[in-house]
């Protein structure tokens, strides 16, 4: 594992970030895979997880895994946190240089996105996840050039695929993603729903959401 250097540690910077009234500021940060290791290994050991495949992963293969991530110009994973807390993994990856290619003809001005929320807190926040989903959907197309978002969910991960129709996506149809193996990953085959979003026309607007906040008294 590559130690972090001075030049990685000032790339950790936010790369977007919005202040929803009566939510919180939304950051978006590059995951460091030293300092987030902890937080993702908890995340994606949980059986709600297991559509992410590393149910049995160690800390060090997570570590590993983001790491390789990290080394791509063409894959990119984020920290999403509201305030200081984070809340959800958001990761793009352009489809022209990914397995999804082979299974649909991919269009200029795509980009690919896979989404982990969280675990849920003991104190539910009414409106939490739409409202997430509106700081997502405005990261994905804050360039102008990304004229559409491709999903492609496992195929018998009912939960992925309702918060995909909550966000607009339309399904296109069952997929077969093709396995690869290759001495830095490996990915078996995969079922999948493939869905399409469209770019917005206007992108929503951050509207004021008076949620409490789970601390809050």
């Amino acid at each position: 594992m590559r130690p972090d250097s001075a030049t990685s540690a000032a790339a950790r910077a936010d790369v977007y970030s919005e202040t929803v009234e009566g939510f919180g500021t939304v950051r978006f940060t590059p995951v460091d895979p030293a300092a987030d290791s902890a937080v993702l290994h908890a995340w994606v050991v949980e059986e709600r997880a297991e559509f992410w495949g590393m149910n049995g992963a160690s800390r060090e293969l997570v570590q590993e895994i983001y790491e390789d991530v990290d080394r791509r110009d063409t894959h990119h994973a984020f920290m999403v946190r509201l305030d200081d807390e984070p809340v959800a993994l958001f990761q793009t990856y352009q489809p022209s240089e990914d397995r999804v290619s082979e299974c649909y003809e991919v269009q200029e001005g795509d980009i690919g996105i896979h989404l982990m929320l969280a675990p849920a807190s003991d104190r539910p926040r009414p409106g939490f996840s739409r409202t997430l989903i509106g700081s997502l959907t405005r990261f994905v197309f804050r360039d102008p050039a990304v004229l559409r978002a491709v999903g492609e969910p496992d195929a018998r991960n009912e939960k992925a695929l309702a918060l995909l129709g909550r966000i607009g996506f339309v399904r296109q149809g069952e997929i077969t993603l093709p396995e690869i193996d290759l001495p830095e990953v490996h990915l078996p085959e995969k079922r999948a729903v493939l869905a399409f979003l469209d770019r917005p026309s206007p992108l929503p607007q951050p509207v004021a959401t008076p949620i409490p906040h789970p601390r809050a008294s």
